[in-house]
């Protein structure tokens, strides 16, 4: 309604200001042009010649300069205009320091200033380390700290120092997860919880972080010596902004001041919540502890570990209990010590919480700094602007992470990969296979254990189901569930929005959630190829037990295999075998799936489902013997044939698959070829089968029918693979180069 009533006032004036001028100029350059040349009308005016001009010209003039003058006024309005649509008329009438209520002195301050700005804080040097400390203990936290450093990447423009106080399980998935993602310009250091859990597990507190909630309090002791300033987040905050900003209020630390802290934005410390509400003693509405400067050098000196122990020993006296973990010891301390704190603008944490008052402490979305999702609602929490907040918060969860990797140029010691670089620049651009080799040297950014994991080993005997998958076969994770007891351990090849569909999925599968032996871990898309290989290496490499299972995504499991495996490993030496499950196929997207080996057999018979792949890659799977299977009782032993590729049990040490093996042909068959070079005994189970269910083909196997020149580069890739097999295995690969000259 404002910009309505505004426009007819506006509208008018408008218009004289920009048609009138125009025609006095043109009428003016025709009749003196050669006296005017280019001068304004403001040295026009006050020219000496000016009584040269006859007095219809002279009004012209004159009503010139006046009409430019009420331009100038007009912009002003305008800009005054605009920038008091983002505030009510009663802010505008009570408050004089808000933009759009300029005084007389304010605006003769502006106009001497001109473009120069006074006063202005010193930025943070190109190169200098923000060092940033968050404690992260579990998987969830985890996996919801990534959120929260995509948005500091997004923004950042220096380089980082990540200091994180984990668990053994945080320190496993952000170790490798940083290692895998290469960001250029990122440290990372981890300090164990366990070292420092004895200085605060005597604290009752009744907060759903445990013990690792009162964490924040041991920095002083936990950090490095060397490390004097630090930003400490919680891990359910999101930027908007550069962090260098935040770091620059470390200059607002003077004196005895330690700690830059928001105000708390609810009634908690006010004692409002609910009927009988005590909380811990705090200075007015107390401060939030979600993000944090802190000063370590001061609080060393000040013996931080000695003062907030004494007073946290103190109000546990009366309170018995926190509640909210850390934030009601630091704000106990500050009641008692207001000088230690610096309080920071209210956009550097705006609450999100349940009973928050956040939308009073900022006129402006645009003007937040930082999101603090401190509600167990989390994004479900109930706020005006909750649709811009949730949009920002999904963006940097669905944000591709390889995108960070930028490179911070004009910091010499923050370059990329050097190595990485160097094998890049070493292959040959000519080279029709390129892509290929270039693909191969990819490190792909892996988060492991996306959910949830609590492994107990059942025996000596104990065998984990290990597969790779991508998004189009998601659906066959909860069928593998279905049909195996054991654990599991997946690779999945995903992008980070699709990663967050799957998470929706497996958490809304009452199949799923019941499993907590699953190991679900997420390989990033980055390539045009799949990376089979590496997908399988990375699923092997986090088995617990002393066995593995080798299968892939497509196959289901006979009901009971699981147990039967044990049985039968419990009777073998597995020192070098490689026990081989018979594998079957069938066309059928529904599938009466048989019971027992006398249900396939009568399947077979009738046509239902075949030995996989007969029609189309019989050598893949025809030394298995299957005619010798059908009749067996007993495990039989069967010798390597040329592209065979069973799936087998083997010791959870087998070698790695070969990653030079991209998207699709002899994945499978290199592996199997270096388990016979090793000298590996092949050994048919009698009464073990999967069965591959139908799909439509993947996109790689397409290119690879499609193309010669792909077919060329895996033929290329495998002469490179017995050449180095030869190197490690010696004179005994010679029959491998013979029987591929032969097929």
């Amino acid at each position: 309604m404002m910009v309505r009533r505004l426009r007819p006032r506006i509208l008018l004036p408008l218009l004289s200001v920009v048609i009138l001028p125009t025609l006095i100029m043109l009428y003016l350059n025709t009749e003196k042009t050669r006296t005017l040349g280019v001068q304004s009308t403001r040295e026009l005016s006050n020219h000496a010649e000016l009584n040269e001009f006859t007095d219809r010209e002279r009004r012209l003039i004159e009503q010139v300069k006046h009409m430019e003058e009420q331009n100038i006024k007009l912009q002003r309005q305008l800009t005054i205009s605009q920038m008091s649509f983002s505030y009510s008329p009663q802010d505008l009438a009570n408050d004089s320091s808000l933009p759009g209520s300029f005084d007389h002195h304010q605006s003769q301050e502006m106009n001497d200033r001109g473009t120069n700005c006074v006063n202005v804080e010193p930025g943070v040097p190109k190169c200098e380390t923000i060092h940033v400390a968050v404690v992260c203990a579990g998987y969830n936290a985890s996996r919801e700290v990534v959120t929260v450093i995509k948005s500091i990447l997004f923004f950042r423009r220096n380089p980082l120092h990540f200091h994180f106080i984990a668990d053994t399980v945080s320190k496993l998935i952000l170790q490798n997860l940083f290692n895998t993602w290469k960001v250029s310009g990122v440290t990372v250091s981890f300090y164990l919880v366990e070292e420092f859990k004895d200085d605060v597990s005597w604290i009752p507190n009744k907060h759903y972080s445990g013990v690792y909630g009162l964490m924040k309090l041991v920095l002083t002791r936990a950090l490095p010596l060397s490390l004097e300033k630090v930003i400490v987040l919680d891990t359910d905050v999101i930027f908007a902004t550069d962090i260098a900003e935040l770091w620059k209020r470390f200059n607002k630390l003077t004196g005895r001041k330690v700690f830059g802290l928001v105000e708390n934005q609810s009634d908690w410390y006010l004692g409002k919540i609910w009927k009988n509400h005590k909380p811990w003693p705090a200075l007015g509405r107390g401060f939030n502890t979600g993000v944090i400067l802190m000063d370590l050098r001061k609080l060393r000196e000040l013996q931080w570990m000695q003062v907030w122990r004494l007073i946290a020993e103190r109000e546990l006296m009366g309170m018995f209990s926190t509640a909210l973990a850390d934030q009601d010891i630091i704000n106990a301390v500050i009641k008692q010590h207001p000088y230690l704190v610096d309080t920071l603008p209210c956009e550097w944490n705006v609450q999100l919480s349940d009973n928050t008052k956040s939308e009073l402490c900022y006129y402006d979305v645009n003007d937040i700094k930082v999101i603090h999702w401190n509600s167990p609602k989390k994004t479900r929490v109930k706020n005006k602007h909750i649709e811009y907040f949730r949009n920002l918060y999904l963006t940097f969860l669905e944000y591709d992470g390889n995108l960070l990797r930028r490179e911070l140029f004009g910091c010499a010691n923050f370059s990329r990969d050097d190595d990485l670089l160097q094998q890049m620049n070493n292959l040959d651009e000519e080279n029709p296979c390129l892509d290929f080799h270039r693909e191969h040297l990819l490190l792909h950014r892996t988060h492991l254990y996306y959910i949830d994991y609590e492994f107990r080993l059942s025996d000596d005997n104990d065998v984990t189901l290990v597969a790779q998958l991508s998004m189009d076969r998601l659906q066959m994770v909860e069928a593998i569930c279905k049909h195996w007891d054991g654990p599991i351990s997946f690779a999945l090849y995903m992008s980070d929005a699709e990663a967050q569909q799957f998470l929706s999925y497996a958490l809304s599968s009452d199949t799923l959630k019941s499993r907590r032996n699953v190991g679900y871990h997420v390989v990033y898309k980055e390539g045009q190829f799949y990376p089979v290989n590496f997908l399988r290496n990375v699923a092997l490499r986090q088995v617990n037990t002393p066995y593995v299972f080798l299968m892939d995504i497509d196959f289901l499991p006979m009901y009971g295999l699981y147990e039967y495996m044990k049985r039968i490993i419990s009777n073998t030496d597995m020192t070098s075998a490689a026990l081989i499950v018979p594998a079957f196929e069938t066309l059928r997207y529904r599938l009466n799936f048989p019971r027992s080996k006398a249900d396939l057999l009568q399947m077979l018979d009738m046509g239902t489902v075949y030995t996989f792949r007969y029609h189309v890659w019989t050598k893949g799977h025809s030394p298995t013997n299957y005619p010798r299977w059908r009749t067996a009782t007993v495990p039989y032993r069967v010798e390597w044939e040329a592209d065979f590729e069973p799936y087998v049990v083997v010791r959870r040490d087998v070698v790695e698959y070969d990653t030079r093996f991209i998207g699709f042909g002899w994945n499978k068959v290199s592996h199997i070829m270096e388990l016979d070079a090793q000298g590996y005994e092949f050994i048919v189970l009698p009464n073990a089968f999967i069965i591959h269910m139908p799909h439509a083909p993947s996109f790689d196997i397409a290119k690879y029918r499609s193309s010669n020149q792909y077919r060329q580069c895996l033929k290329e890739l495998k002469q490179d693979f017995m050449k180095d097999l030869s190197r490690k295995y010696g004179i005994s690969v010679l029959k491998y180069v013979a029987a591929d000259d032969d097929t």
